[in-house]
């Protein structure tokens, strides 16, 4: 089991390794943008979709990362004052009890939106837009299953660590 949570770790820090060249392009993109209206009066749509895009894309894909390095957000009011042991059973909680069924919801919710903008190949958000709204929408499901992913290495862990205690 536990190289069954390495693989899921190794599976989205590679994601990750992708995904920061995302960041880069938006900020680059951007930057075009902004010079190209206000110093050359040239502007364009799918241009500015493009950083929609990508900024949507680097932060549905990079969730199941942010779990992995614990740096989503997190309410310390109790958790900074338990012992390791109670640590331990408050994320177990946390992963079963409101992540996990979390995921699952969100993915079964929007599983029909994305299948229908499939369907007819959604097209672009404005006029001259990209003209791939379907991809966009098919990163929620993507986001459910990577963050689903992760929980699952971080519970194979804790359960890992609650037997070996």
């Amino acid at each position: 089991m536990l190289r069954l949570a390495g693989y899921i770790d190794a599976m989205n820090r590679g994601i990750a390794l992708v995904l920061r060249w995302f960041a880069l392009a938006m900020v680059l993109i951007q930057f075009g943008i902004v010079i190209g209206r206000y110093v050359f009066g040239v502007n364009s749509i799918w241009v500015q979709e493009s950083v929609l895009y990508l900024h949507a894309t680097l932060f549905m894909l990079a969730a199941g990362y942010t779990l992995l390095v614990d740096r989503h957000v997190r309410v310390d009011i109790f958790y900074a004052k338990v012992t390791p042991a109670t640590r331990r059973r408050i994320d177990i909680a946390g992963h079963l009890l409101f992540l996990l069924p979390s995921m699952a919801a969100l993915g079964w919710w929007s599983w029909p939106s994305v299948r229908n903008s499939w369907k007819i190949l959604e097209g672009p958000i404005s006029v001259g837009g990209i003209e791939a709204v379907f991809l966009l929408k098919s990163l929620i499901p993507l986001f459910c299953g990577l963050v689903a992913l992760q929980s699952l290495a971080i519970l194979i862990r804790l359960f890992t660590k609650e037997h070996a205690a």
